[in-house]
């Protein structure tokens, strides 16, 4: 079945392009493959990231859009991705950078291209694990910009996953989620005398 992508903002490409032209921008230590390219780079398979603060026992809050990730491509393969983020002024670009969810990201893609069903690519950041899973959102429809893990969406943890979590084994949210909530801590309680 085909993966649906949500278009991104166009100030958030523009954002990214602009970006990509910047040589100061570009020549940043984090992007040794963005120095060294010798083809163009260029922004490809943009996903909304949301952010999960909390999970409660009674299941998944509303996530929260943190910004949208753009895979850099040069000759054909993601060397780098660069991350947008809304402010008052609207979307702007917020960094580049490399690792080991550049290659884990474009594998979880390749992954979601084969399931049965269609499904809306996402990225879904879990904090309190350092964690990260390209999440396969059931409502195709949407904007791709707010809603929640839904029990039937998958999950797919990308790599490095925490101690215990297969990467790229996906994972009904219904099935992790309680592993999830095991392992992410409670936020303490407030100190006394401290405003709630």
């Amino acid at each position: 079945m085909p993966l649906h992508v949500p278009p991104a903002p166009a100030p958030a490409l523009r954002s990214v392009l602009t970006a990509l032209g910047s040589p100061t921008a570009v020549r940043e230590i984090r992007t040794p493959a963005l120095r060294t390219a010798r083809q163009e780079a260029v922004p490809d398979h943009p996903l909304p990231l949301h952010v999960l603060d909390a999970i409660g026992a009674q299941g998944v809050a509303e996530t929260r859009l943190a910004g949208w990730r753009f895979l850099i491509r040069c000759d054909e393969r993601a060397v780098a991705a660069a991350e947008t983020r809304l402010t008052p002024d609207g979307w702007t670009f917020s960094h580049f950078f490399e690792g080991p969810y550049i290659a884990s990201t474009e594998r979880a893609l390749r992954q979601a291209e084969s399931a049965a069903q269609p499904y809306q690519a996402r990225l879904l950041s879990v904090p309190g694990l350092y964690m990260l899973t390209l999440w396969l959102h059931g409502d195709c429809a949407s904007d791709g910009t707010t809603g929640r893990p839904d029990p039937t969406d998958l999950l797919i943890p990308l790599a490095p996953a925490p101690p215990g979590i297969a990467a790229h084994r996906p994972h009904r949210v219904a099935e992790l989620l309680p592993v999830l909530t095991l392992r992410v801590a409670p936020a303490p309680p407030p100190l006394l005398g401290s405003p709630a």
